[in-house]
């Protein structure tokens, strides 16, 4: 029996790139004859999101779409933290709406998984030959200077801890109790990996699409504080 990939996809207000990013998930050929599980999860969109969402599932329904809806906005997290829960899947890797991230790299994380060295991977932004798109200088600072803080408190040497590409064996992804609902996942589920004995971490380069505040983008300077709080919080 095939073995299964769940792609979580938390969604809010992404009414112009949610279709375009399912049509990417699902053209994905995974290597070892992986399926694929996709899971939206809609935080409350006030805008087209769901429906679109909703006409999608309806027009393919030869693929494994899954869609779950928040009643009210929770944040990022809360909707990880359901995506999560709902999966299925021997791994399970998260993948924003927004196209910021390339879904045809999900290989490059699954090798090491699949060949039996790793129990998580972290897609980097910062290592590779990978194509970058040029934008903003002080988020690019505080990314590394978050990256660097929650080394510090884990002793593990990642270049990019608030990447989006992160892929879990699912068993022990949902073996890790999560608190935080919003942006503050990443420093979370990274401190406690972590504390996991024998956990087996890599990184692998991956490229990145990134967006503008004026295109969609979400995570503020508040989230980057949030963050900062959640290094120390978790890490002890």
């Amino acid at each position: 029996m095939n073995e299964l990939l769940t792609v979580i996809v938390p969604a809010y207000n992404e009414e112009d790139t949610i279709c375009t990013i399912l049509n990417k998930i699902s053209a994905v050929e995974l290597i070892n004859n992986l399926k694929k599980e996709i899971i939206v999860v809609d935080d409350c969109s006030s805008d087209l999101t769901l429906t679109k969402v909703q006409s999608y599932i309806n027009v393919h329904p030869e693929l494994d779409v899954k869609l779950l809806v928040h009643q009210y906005n929770k944040g990022k997290g809360a909707a990880i933290h359901t995506g999560i829960e709902k999966a299925s899947g021997d791994y399970l890797i998260v993948q924003d709406a927004d196209l910021e991230y390339d879904p045809n790299e999900f290989n490059i994380l699954l090798k090491p998984m699949l060949d039996g060295v790793a129990d998580v991977v972290y897609g980097s932004r910062f290592m590779g030959g990978k194509p970058h798109r040029i934008l903003f200088f002080w988020h690019s600072i505080g990314n590394k200077f978050l990256t660097f803080l929650s080394n510090m408190f884990t002793n593990l040497n990642l270049t990019d801890m608030e990447t989006c590409y992160k892929l879990f064996r699912s068993d022990i992804i949902k073996g890790i109790p999560l608190k935080e609902q919003r942006f503050g996942f990443e420093p979370e589920v990274t401190a406690k990996i972590s504390k996991i004995k024998q956990i087996r971490i890599y990184e692998v380069g991956i490229s990145y699409y990134g967006r503008t505040y004026q295109e969609g983008k979400k995570i503020n300077w508040k989230d980057g504080f949030r963050a900062l709080y959640c290094i120390v919080k978790y890490a002890l």
